[in-house]
């Protein structure tokens, strides 16, 4: 082996190029393709990782459909989130597991297609909040690629080249510099237009600070200063409403010790199965501990995780009675399939519980009309907007992601309530807190709790003043770098014999590129 082959860079030209030997002048061409393979499963590698960050508010629901399906609770989320994340970088960084990314990429996209396509939407709407910033970054990126862009400009030797670049990259600028034109966020308003703080709903409590549906989470939602509880109502075999929000066949698996307790041939698809003796003896407050869904134990005190492991599930009532106490709404949905009245058990029980009608927010749609007989000063909510025009209702509770930002403010001008759930993220809180919804249903009502506005308002004239400057300093500082480039000889290899172009062109490769290996 020659000195100038040794192992090393045998080696990397093989990681790199896929050849043990060098290759000749004739299939240099092929390289180029490959780089530019690399380039976009790199870009794709890099927007997948993004759309993993952007959806990270909904990674509880994400987390739930993945114990769904493969009936083992872990975060699910973060597993993904992770893996992406070193694909990505190997994919940048290494070149190494490009199918792989490929692989992977495909799989998510089909994956959230098929089962979480809701998701989809989260996207544009972090562009929204993002908008501005990703194009003045993506202005500054451009800015500093101009001078590989023009020295690759002035090494072309074909004409058609040099204009198929010239072509392409005054494409790309154009849409960079005008994209503005598009952005339509509602953070790009006076600050005095600012709507009113969201209230804040405390979905199964606080289930960041304490097992979710126990009376410990909702009593460290009253703590965040929530206005109403959000929770989930099914019945036991003896007809007690009682607090859980997996269902059919997934009941008790995921929030409480029922796998080790001895339940011999109990069914576990309904729970109507199960007398409220035998629920409230499982304990609903061990499998936070272990499992630590939000990552979150660790701010927890030892009284705290003591008073965690010994959590049981709630009754309605007890839940009631709380909310009664301090003046907060109680908001529920029904998952038993209402077969043996149901609604009119529940229904009896809030009256028992002597709590104020106005404070119970009613949204399963059964028997809505039974409902509006027998407690007519319960507030109806909705998650259905045609239903709720059909019925002049006042209060929306649909996903964040179902209504674009001027149908919020076009339903809070009609005096409708729009409460948006589940939202966990600063930057999901600050859109919609722009864009004037009334409230929203939160794992993170103490992280939420403490925004005395949203992350960024900027007043249009303002923006558009940021924009023009950033785009103009861009121009004149690539016209710059051109000019600069056109008029230094190592940047002009058109000129010369062909040998001397030839050992320019080397020359070139070699700075631009020295991590590659010779041919």
């Amino acid at each position: 082996m020659s000195q100038d082959e040794s192992c090393s860079r045998v080696g990397s030209r093989c990681c790199y190029s896929c050849h043990w030997e060098r290759r000749d002048k004739t299939k240099r061409k092929c390289a180029c393709c490959g780089f530019w393979f690399v380039v976009l499963v790199s870009l794709l590698s890099g927007i997948w990782l993004y759309i993993c960050l952007v959806t990270f508010n909904d990674q509880d629901d994400v987390n739930w459909q993945g114990f769904t399906k493969l009936k083992w609770w872990v975060n699910w989320f973060m597993v993904v989130i992770i893996v992406s994340a070193v694909i990505t970088s190997y994919c940048v960084l290494l070149l190494i597991f490009l199918f792989l990314g490929a692989i992977l990429i495909a799989a998510g996209v089909t994956g959230v297609s098929h089962h979480w396509y809701r998701e989809w939407p989260t996207v544009p709407l972090s562009l929204q909040a993002t908008g501005p910033f990703l194009q003045f970054g993506a202005v500054v990126a451009l800015t500093l690629l101009s001078p590989f862009i023009f020295s690759g400009f002035h090494m072309a030797k074909n004409k058609w080249c040099q204009f198929l670049m010239a072509a392409v990259f005054v494409v790309v600028l154009v849409a960079i510099f005008l994209c503005p034109l598009y952005i339509k966020s509602p953070c790009l308003m006076e600050l005095k237009k600012l709507p009113e703080k969201p209230k804040l709903i405390g979905h199964r409590g606080a289930p960041m600070l304490a097992p979710e549906n126990t009376m410990m989470s909702f009593n460290k939602s009253i703590e965040c200063g929530v206005t109403a509880f959000e929770t989930d109502v099914q019945l036991s075999k003896d007809r007690i409403p009682f607090l859980l929000h997996d269902h059919e066949s997934d009941i008790l698996r995921r929030t409480t010790d029922v796998k080790r307790r001895n339940f011999q041939n109990k069914n576990f698809s309904l729970s109507t199965n199960w007398t409220w003796d035998e629920l409230r003896s499982l304990n609903a407050g061990e499998w936070f501990l272990e499992t630590d869904p939000f990552r979150s134990v660790y701010k927890l005190s030892e009284e705290e995780r003591e008073l965690s492991r010994n959590q049981t599930i709630p009754s309605l009532l007890q839940l009631l009675d709380l909310a009664k106490e301090h003046n907060i709404s109680v908001l529920f949905d029904l998952y038993n399939l209402d077969t043996e009245n149901d609604t009119e058990d529940i229904v009896d029980t809030i009256w028992r519980s002597g709590i104020d009608q106005s404070l119970i927010l009613w949204l399963p749609p059964e028997k809505r009309e039974y409902v509006k007989k027998r407690a007519p000063g319960f507030i109806q909510v909705y998650n259905d907007r045609e239903k709720l025009h059909e019925d002049n209702g006042t209060f929306l509770n649909v996903n964040y992601s179902k209504l674009k930002m001027e149908e919020i403010r076009n339903l809070r001008s009609e005096d409708i309530t729009v409460n948006l759930w589940v939202v966990n993220e600063r930057w999901l809180f600050s859109l919609l807190w722009c864009a004037g919804a009334s409230s929203v249903t939160t794992n993170a009502c103490h992280l939420l709790k403490d925004m005395e506005q949203p992350d960024w308002v900027m007043a249009p004239q303002k923006y558009l003043i940021i924009w023009i400057a950033v785009d103009i300093t861009s121009i004149l500082i690539m016209i710059g770098v051109y000019i600069i480039q056109r008029n230094t000889d190592c940047f002009c290899p058109m000129t010369g014999t062909e040998r001397q172009r030839d050992q320019i062109h080397v020359w070139n490769e070699k700075e631009l590129y020295p991590f590659l290996p010779t041919g």
